[in-house]
């Protein structure tokens, strides 16, 4: 199964400003609903608890610190699913997941919630795929397979 971490980003690597901050400067919702729509999707609670909208099309896995990331990836009998965040969460899954989609976007925060925000290993990054969000913003999602087999140097 594919294991997706699809995110918005700012420029300095940021998800959000803080836990509780409804996210409104992402330009990909669009397109997160496109690619989500119908496969399942993995957060924390902290994200979930900042949704404006509920996920409608979507089996929605709610994790809390306690839940071995593991067990929840083995309830699902799909292709694909999605880790949609936060930070914690993002990096509580990584060593499962096999692909990136991230949509960088022309702003800096300065502080706040990390991509992954707790140590994760190294991850090494075959660009798949582009795709256009606001072509006159210079905002694409950049679509990454991880790559596993390369060892770490160093």
């Amino acid at each position: 199964m594919d294991v997706i971490l699809i995110a918005a980003v700012t420029q300095d690597g940021f998800i959000s400003r803080h836990a509780h901050e409804t996210v409104r400067w992402s330009k990909d919702l669009r397109l997160f609903k496109e690619q989500t729509l119908g496969w399942p999707v993995i957060m924390g609670s902290h994200t979930f608890r900042c949704l404006t909208k509920e996920l409608t099309g979507r089996d929605v896995c709610i994790v809390h610190r306690s839940d071995d990331p593991k067990k929840i990836l083995s309830k699902y009998n799909t292709e694909k699913c999605f880790v949609i965040g936060g930070g914690k969460t993002n990096a509580r899954f990584s060593p499962h997941l096999t692909h990136l989609y991230l949509t960088p976007h022309p702003i800096v925060f300065g502080s706040g919630i990390r991509l992954f925000s707790e140590p994760t290993e190294e991850m090494k990054l075959k660009l798949e795929k582009t795709v256009a969000v606001e072509k006159s913003e210079g905002i694409f999602q950049y679509q990454y397979r991880i790559n596993r087999d390369i060892g770490h140097t160093g």
